[in-house]
């Protein structure tokens, strides 16, 4: 037996059904700043890989937020990884501050300026993703935002073999309701060869 949820009944909520579903989601805490400049920092848990070349990556803002108005408005976002140790903080940027509030100064949140965008990173995040806007397309009550990624840095400490390692990085993910999914437990299976 199954339940049958039909998504056009208004009884349906289904975005309580599919973030409940479609995890564990990757978290892009986003820093951003205002026409005015002030800055903002806020998690978005419907985001990740675009196209591999160009590099591009996207995230969708369920509603108008803060976040989407200064991508609009700048043409700027970098995108920092959500390590364990950060999850308190991010979970607490998620908070809905006024749009002329800094959240990560408002939390103590040290930022550092990025590599080639004027919007800063979180200096605690080891994984900072800066993008310009590619695109922005309106579906429904959310905005899916596109953006070309400019520059990837990368803690050393966080690389082994030039590559970024699962063990350094400890990423958190969004599942449903209030659940975060922690660090997850790593297999390897080779990908097979083409018969």
């Amino acid at each position: 037996m199954r339940t049958v949820f039909d998504t056009s009944d208004p009884a349906t909520n289904p975005y309580d059904l599919l973030t409940s579903i479609v995890v564990p989601r990757p978290i892009a805490w986003i820093t951003s700043v205002a026409s005015d400049g002030t800055g903002n920092l806020a998690p978005h848990s419907f985001f990740n890989v675009a196209c591999a070349r160009p590099p591009i990556v996207s995230f969708a803002s369920v509603g108008r937020k803060d976040t989407l108005r200064n991508v609009l408005a700048t043409q700027h976002f970098v995108i920092n990884l959500v390590s364990e140790e950060l999850s308190h903080l991010a979970n607490a940027s998620s908070a809905p501050f006024e749009p002329d509030v800094d959240e990560a100064s408002a939390l103590g949140i040290d930022l550092e300026p990025s590599a080639l965008v004027t919007v800063p990173r979180v200096a605690a995040s080891p994984v900072s993703i800066e993008c310009r806007l590619h695109s922005s397309i309106k579906l429904g009550n959310s905005h899916l935002v596109l953006g070309d990624i400019l520059a990837i840095t990368v803690a050393d400490e966080a690389l082994v073999d030039g590559h970024p390692s699962m063990e350094a990085l400890r990423p958190m993910s969004r599942l449903g309701r209030d659940e975060w999914g922690r660090p997850p437990e790593v297999m390897h299976l080779t990908r097979p060869e083409r018969p």
